[in-house]
């Protein structure tokens, strides 16, 4: 059954009324903790170690999530054939959809939070060529979710706008609200771009690698409110302090904290606490929003520029 909250209010009705913060990603955190196999990325995580998710559903909803979005990325049968388990260890796609599902739930209902059903790109998509069976292998995660009830779907990280097209077809044969995004960058579809033309374009652009701080968070949720999103989360590499930072930025519009910051003061407030000067002099937040990242490669913040 959903959620109290859930009864209430639909997912529709909160963002008309005010901002829904989605959670972080599983699929990198957990491949950090050690539960995922990089390259695979496959979740079968919800059947071998149903602890481990569980518990980062929980750091989400600690950290102010009100979605917990099911870990099923790359959960359908084919993509588990393609990128099968280890050795002997097989599990259905309707095994993890199923287990995901239940384990999204049980931490929803701790914290009144909705329930999401998320579902990723078919591996053998041919453009144009194979619709029937792209939208059969989507049916059956679709049909896994709304027998769990599920609040509302997410359709992930698409790179072909036919191929999303296809799997919000699908998604309305249901009732239930649907949410899509695809991952492409402002010239488009990532496969009309050449290897050697996008690494020229990322070279001109000075592109770094980083993991971006709790600062740039709050800004980010804070431009994003403003613009009139309402429901803001994030994807891989976030982990819950990002998702803290949406929830701390945007505190007075929502009405209240989450848990996670009872210890925990926005900007650096406890580094007043702190025994040495130098580093009580961090707790504002001009410091941090003035901080310029090293990420340690050429003509980053950490080297040192001649004006010759």
């Amino acid at each position: 059954m959903g959620s109290a909250q859930n009864k209430r209010k639909g997912l529709l009705q909160c963002l008309d009324e005010g901002v829904v913060i989605g959670d972080g990603g599983f699929v990198f955190a957990l491949e950090k903790r050690g539960y995922v196999k990089a390259g695979t990325w496959t979740p079968e995580a919800c059947v071998e170690n149903p602890d481990a998710v569980r518990q980062l559903h929980r750091e989400f909803l600690r950290a102010g999530s009100d979605v917990m979005q099911t870990f099923t990325f790359y959960a359908n049968d084919d993509k588990l054939a393609n990128r099968r388990n280890e050795a002997g260890k097989t599990f259905t796609g309707h095994e993890i959809n199923n287990e995901a599902c239940k384990l999204a739930r049980e931490v929803a209902g701790e914290g009144d939070c909705f329930v999401a059903g998320g579902f990723s790109q078919h591996p053998n998509y041919q453009p144009g060529t194979n619709k029937e069976k792209v939208q059969e292998v989507f049916r059956k995660q679709v049909d896994v979710f709304v027998e769990n009830e599920v609040d509302f779907l997410i359709c992930e990280y698409f790179q072909h706008v036919e191929e999303i097209i296809w799997a919000i077809e699908v998604c309305k044969e249901t009732k239930l609200p649907v949410a899509a995004n695809m991952c492409i960058g402002p010239e488009g579809d990532v496969n009309h771009i050449s290897c050697g033309e996008c690494a020229v374009k990322m070279v001109k652009a000075a592109m770094e690698p980083r993991t971006c701080s709790r600062w740039d968070i709050h800004r980010f949720a804070r431009e994003a409110y403003d613009l009139g999103v309402r429901y803001i989360g994030g994807c891989c590499g976030f982990e819950p302090y990002h998702i803290r930072a949406i929830a701390e930025e945007l505190a007075e519009e929502r009405g209240k904290k989450p848990k996670a910051s009872e210890k925990h003061d926005m900007w650096g407030g406890g580094l007043r606490m702190h025994t040495k000067p130098w580093v009580r002099a961090r707790a504002c937040r001009s410091y941090w929003e003035k901080i310029n990242p090293s990420s340690g490669r050429p003509y980053s913040a950490s080297y040192s520029k001649p004006d010759n």
